[in-house]
């Protein structure tokens, strides 16, 4: 290990002793499941392991904060797409119900559509959605979202170039 890499570690030790006790209680008091709770602190602290090292960290705990929040935005959001799929997958036959394997690959599948759409608004990705899943035209997307058909062609543009983005990377 480089003494650099040594540095971060010492550091991230640090913040461990010191904050653990205090974000871990900060997150059982928004997540109830004890286990998910610890899980995400120990999440919090290996984003850490990543960051470049803040010699001049005045609140430790407020960069924890952060991270913490961030994590539970990430595993809700997580839970509610798992909970919308598991409601349409209670629609399909019981004869054509995917294996396990298969629900476990459309989550991760989902997820990374998610994580892709992430950059833009509710609207813009509720739009998107509305058009490339549901077959939803621009007219129908405008009265459901309440905005112009412009603005629809706007939010649109935006879910493709994410779209682009995510396969080639920002134009040049």
């Amino acid at each position: 290990m480089t003494a650099e890499g040594s540095s971060q570690r010492q550091w991230v030790e640090t913040l461990y002793r010191d904050h653990h006790g205090w974000l871990l209680g900060w997150l059982r008091r928004k997540q109830p499941c004890p286990q998910r709770a610890e899980d995400l602190s120990q999440d919090a602290f290996v984003r850490l392991l990543g960051r470049e090292r803040m010699n001049d960290l005045r609140e430790p705990r407020a960069l924890l904060l952060t991270i913490a929040r961030g994590l539970l935005i990430d595993h809700f959001r997580r839970s509610d797409l798992e909970q919308a799929y598991l409601e349409a997958l209670a629609q399909v036959p019981e004869g054509e119900y995917p294996s396990t394997e298969e629900q476990a690959l459309a989550i991760e599948a989902l997820e990374q559509v998610e994580r892709l759409l992430d950059g833009l608004s509710a609207r813009a990705r509720a739009a998107f959605l509305y058009n490339r899943l549901d077959g939803m035209s621009h007219a129908e997307i405008a009265e459901r979202l309440g905005v112009s058909v412009p603005r629809v062609r706007q939010y649109l543009t935006q879910g493709m170039r994410q779209c682009y983005v995510a396969l080639y990377g920002t134009p040049t």
